[in-house]
């Protein structure tokens, strides 16, 4: 639920997102004090370039801060209330699970945003810290706008930091921290971005893949009615010509529930596909155990609602579904409790049949550390909540159960180490009784 703005606006215009620099030896200095610098000097513009008051903050960063002084719920808090995010790009910023789990959780208030009507919100702010190859940016911020042509080629091609070292750029420095600056209120005041309740910084999912891996996939499967299928007497308000249309929290939300769904799984780094169960080969390809098809190359997600199992074909095909289910296979049932319809009698029995429908996702799902997830999420919040927990089960299953599968060709003989006094083996032989090592 976002919180109402006050009518005196005092919130931070930024938080200044970037990674730490470790201390590479003794006496050698605080390894972020440029960082510092850049920090108060787009302070010092904009309290020239606003009115907020003496004594309000112009930006938030944490360089002062350390465990034990409150620090997630401080980081927490500015990340709910900030206007702007500013992320300095350089390539140890993308590796940090820290700046991924800011990013993760800034984004978030603006797909939330994005949901109840305040359309796009371009209120993340890129800066180059040092230079970056854009090809090798995270599948998770390519949906960004940057566009840095305005600070000129030195800023391209040596960051604020190359500006702030070298005397000779001194001027140039000056300008593009201005210019940023003026960026970020321009930003603040023409895209306002309300405030949120602050998510928990130590359960917040980064937005970054971890060092070293290779893309993440995962599919999505929607099994809804549309508004033609549904019983006469069922309000039509949540459903659409498509399955994919689907949005129970319309109360709270204009967007479809998958569409929400799909950005924010793609916040978390994940190539995301997405797909109707009603589509013909959609329980085949995600959930088959026959030897003679192919395995499926990435775990999955089953959005269900409670009301698709009106259709007894869907419903049977639904049972087939959770019978060849494999373990990393989730399931979300979204149920709104602000929906009259969802409870009495009729809500009763179509939670009943969910049970007898999926009893084999429900109970995996159940003996979970995100058990909401299968036993009706009620709230938006709850959805968005919730649904990170449900990306990383599905994932680290897949890891745990799925098979592997080599390259094509021959094996590939591995070499052996022998001792000065072992004979050579023959070709294909060896010393264990045919077994190599």
């Amino acid at each position: 639920m976002d919180i109402p703005e006050r009518a005196s606006d005092n919130r931070p215009y930024f938080f200044l997102s970037y990674a730490h620099t470790p201390a590479w030896g003794p006496g050698n200095g605080d390894p972020d004090h440029w960082v510092h610098v850049l920090f108060t000097d787009l302070c010092d513009h904009i309290m020239a370039l606003t009115d907020l008051p003496a004594g309000a903050p112009a930006g938030f960063m944490d360089r002062e801060m350390r465990s034990g002084d409150g620090w997630p719920e401080k980081l927490s808090e500015n990340l709910a209330s900030c206007r702007v995010f500013v992320p300095l790009f350089s390539p140890r910023y993308f590796t940090s699970e820290s700046c991924g789990r800011e990013w993760f959780a800034f984004n978030e208030r603006i797909l939330r945003a994005r949901a109840t009507g305040s359309g796009a919100v371009p209120a993340i702010v890129p800066a180059l810290w040092t230079h970056i190859d854009y090809a090798q940016l995270p599948d998770s911020v390519r949906h960004i706008h940057v566009d840095h042509t305005p600070f000129g080629d030195r800023y391209a091609a040596n960051g604020i930091y190359g500006l702030i070292k070298l005397n000779r750029l001194h001027d140039e420095y000056e300008e593009t921290v201005l210019g940023l600056a003026q960026r970020i209120v321009r930003v603040a005041q023409e895209s306002p971005l309300p405030s949120s309740r602050p998510r928990p910084y130590e359960s917040t999912p980064s937005a970054f893949k971890p060092r070293g891996e290779g893309p993440r996939r995962i599919h999505l499967t929607v099994a809804a009615p549309t508004r033609h299928s549904i019983p006469e007497h069922r309000d039509t308000r949540p459903y659409g010509e498509d399955a994919q249309d689907w949005n129970p929290y319309h109360s709270e939300s204009t967007r479809p529930l998958p569409s929400l769904a799909e950005e924010l799984i793609r916040s978390l780094d994940y190539r995301i596909t997405v797909s109707s169960f009603d589509d013909e080969d959609t329980g085949e390809t995600l959930v088959t155990d026959d030897s003679d098809k192919a395995a499926p190359s990435h775990p999955g997600i089953l959005l269900v609602d409670r009301w698709a199992l009106t259709d007894e074909e869907r419903q049977r095909r639904l049972r087939a579904f959770d019978a060849n289910a494999r373990p990393w296979v989730s399931a979300i049932v979204p149920w709104n409790r602000a929906d009259i319809q969802c409870h009495g009698e009729e809500g009763r029995k179509l939670a009943a049949d969910l049970e007898r429908t999926l009893p084999s996702i429900l109970d995996r799902g159940r003996r979970t550390d995100c058990r909401v997830a299968v036993n009706g999420v009620p709230t938006l919040k709850a959805f968005t909540d919730v649904l990170p927990a449900v990306v990383a089960h599905a994932t680290r299953q897949y890891l745990k159960h799925a098979e592997a599968h080599p390259p094509a060709g021959p094996p590939i003989r591995r070499p052996r180490l022998m001792g000065p006094t072992h004979p050579p083996l023959p070709e294909g032989g060896s010393d264990h009784g045919g077994e190599e090592a």
